[in-house]
């Protein structure tokens, strides 16, 4: 989970959780600077990202996330749901988005569409 508060990343973790992500492991990062250091160390299955944060923001991430030919699943969790960043996020390679507030249904059903388990 990339997001620059650390308290929304937990509040994302907790609704996964109780969206039936109870085992899975959580790697958390501030920034798509450190995102992108994070996915050079470990494996992932999915990325989650909010749009704004400071020194790399969710968009640029993407990108450069893309850029290197990742093909993992990358969805934003973001207060940013007009449909011209619905569509920006979209063909920058992003799977899908959920717009604050969510609740755990959103998850399920979104990490249901790109087959994340």
């Amino acid at each position: 989970m990339v997001d620059d508060s650390r308290a929304m990343r937990m509040i994302v973790i907790r609704q996964l959780r109780q969206a039936g992500f109870d085992d899975a492991e959580f790697i958390e990062a501030q920034d798509g600077l450190e995102a992108l250091q994070r996915l050079r160390e470990n494996e992932v299955d999915l990325v989650l990202s909010d749009w704004n944060m400071p020194e790399m923001n969710g968009l640029e991430f993407l990108r450069e996330l893309r850029a290197q030919d990742e093909g993992i699943p990358f969805g934003f969790v973001t207060s940013e749901g007009t449909p011209d960043m619905v569509r920006l996020a979209r063909e920058s390679g992003a799977s899908f988005l959920i717009s604050k507030p969510f609740t755990p249904g959103n998850f399920r059903d979104a990490l249901d569409a790109v087959g994340v388990q």
